[in-house]
């Protein structure tokens, strides 16, 4: 195995891969299209990694969120569509997720009034753009629990074929 680095700041991708205990020749060898001259250029910020390239890195160092990572922070497209999810426990989502269905249900009144005749009035807009921060809310657990479900899986604490048939 290759020496230690002694870098401060390291990014998510080397991170991973040391977490994996590779060295970049391992993870080289284990990627199979990824160079450890190109692993260095992606963890030394010298390059950016292409989304295939990310998507192995997951799966090779059992990282799901370097996807979400990607998508978020380097992406031209995803860094205006795609939040970044936190990685979280599944009592923190699930309470996160309570706690906005709680507040759903008391503004689905007033989404239904405001939406019904199909025009958004100036009046309404206050309580519309409320709603639908709590929709980005809900859309922000339920990313951030199957996020979980991948990591658990990655992690080897969950048998994904148990998913499937249910």
């Amino acid at each position: 195995m290759g020496r230690k680095s002694t870098k401060e700041n390291k990014n998510i991708y080397q991170t991973s891969r040391e977490e994996m205990e590779y060295s970049r020749e391992t993870a080289a060898c284990r990627l199979g299209f990824i160079s450890s001259d190109r692993i260095e250029k992606i963890e030394s910020e010298k390059t950016l990694p292409h989304p295939e390239e990310v998507l192995a890195m997951s799966d090779c160092y059992r990282n799901p969120s370097l996807c979400n990572y990607f998508c978020s922070h380097q992406c031209p497209i995803g860094i205006k569509y795609v939040p970044e999810i936190k990685t979280k426990e599944l009592s923190q989502i699930t309470l996160e997720m309570l706690a906005t269905l709680n507040k759903l249900v008391r503004e689905k009144e007033r989404l239904i009034e405001i939406t019904v005749d199909g025009q958004l009035t100036e009046d309404e807009l206050p309580d519309f753009l409320e709603i639908k921060a709590e929709l980005e809310k809900m859309a922000l657990a339920i990313d951030s629990l199957n996020l979980w479900i991948d990591q658990t899986i990655a992690s080897g604490k969950m048998n994904q074929d148990l998913l499937k048939n249910r």
